[in-house]
């Protein structure tokens, strides 16, 4: 048996992660001065935080550092346990890599150590999705090896589709100009995301008002979406429940039989997305 690692990047619950026996590393927040830690709703204050994303405060984030990732992995070196790290996409964080230098690190202490670190390219409930994956894998006895091959081979069919309500958490995580933001709010335009081979957020395009864009989603989705692989859709969103509710509607009627599951965007995330940012997240084509 081998122990299944993530991070707070996944935005699964830490009740779902404690049922599944799946370990997870909590990032930090910064904001007005103080550091929060996000341990997937364990202690956070979501609904707190949202208000602040509100309020249009900017939260910093900051990503796991070595020496973390040693203190957090040693643990399961002592004891000789194998562990498979499911990682925020190295495409958004320096996390990923930081968690190899750890790794090499604690080798020289315990070169028996079995512990593979796996670069999702993804991020949200799309990393989510290949935590929850492996643990059907681990449930149906495959190996830890056998669960990589599984996620390496499929990691690239993860569509990730999602919208911003607000521009201003973009032009602070440098995705446009304050220019593109205030022309975009003045003409409410919305933009659509997405999530390209290599990790790294994307600007696919832009649409006229929030229905348009949720509505882009969903085509982007059901359009895209290969249920052959995993026959199940997640979404995630920060604040804004009728958004949310519009688009699983939607994909109900597309999609009847497939069940959709849904968790609030956490922390870290929702720190560079803002208020009212909808993700939905489903297996397809290999993505461009």
């Amino acid at each position: 048996m081998f122990q299944i690692v993530t991070d707070a990047c996944c935005d699964l619950p830490a009740d779902l992660l404690d049922k599944y026996k799946v370990a997870y590393i909590p990032m930090f927040v910064e904001l007005d001065g103080e550091e929060y830690t996000d341990d997937l709703g364990k202690t956070f204050d979501n609904s707190w935080f949202l208000e602040q994303l509100k309020e249009n405060k900017q939260p910093t984030t900051s990503q796991i550092n070595v020496g973390r990732y040693m203190s957090f992995l040693r643990s399961y070196a002592k004891k000789n346990i194998p562990v498979l790290y499911i990682a925020f996409s190295s495409g958004l964080s320096g996390s990923y890599e930081s968690s190899l230098t750890a790794i090499e690190q604690l080798k020289e202490e315990y070169p028996d150590f079995t512990v593979t670190s796996f670069d999702t390219k993804t991020a949200s409930l799309g990393q989510g999705m290949l935590v929850m994956e492996a643990v059907r894998l681990q449930k149906a006895g495959k190996t830890l090896e056998e669960t990589v091959q599984w996620l390496t081979k499929y990691k690239m069919c993860l569509h990730s589709w999602f919208t911003v309500d607000d521009l201003k958490h973009l032009v602070h995580g440098g995705r446009i100009t304050k220019t593109q933001a205030a022309i975009g709010g003045l003409l409410n335009i919305k933009p659509i995301l997405n999530v390209d081979e290599k990790g790294r957020l994307q600007n696919v395009d832009k649409v006229h008002g929030r229905k348009k864009a949720l509505q882009r989603l969903v085509n982007e989705t059901s359009t895209r979406a290969d249920l052959s692989i995993v026959d199940h859709f997640y979404i995630a969103y920060s604040g804004d429940e009728e958004a949310l509710n519009k688009v699983v509607q939607q994909l109900n009627q597309r999609h009847p039989k497939t069940p959709i599951t849904y968790f609030p965007l956490g922390p870290t995330i929702a720190s560079h997305t803002g208020y009212g940012c909808i993700a939905v997240f489903s297996m397809g084509e290999n993505r461009l």
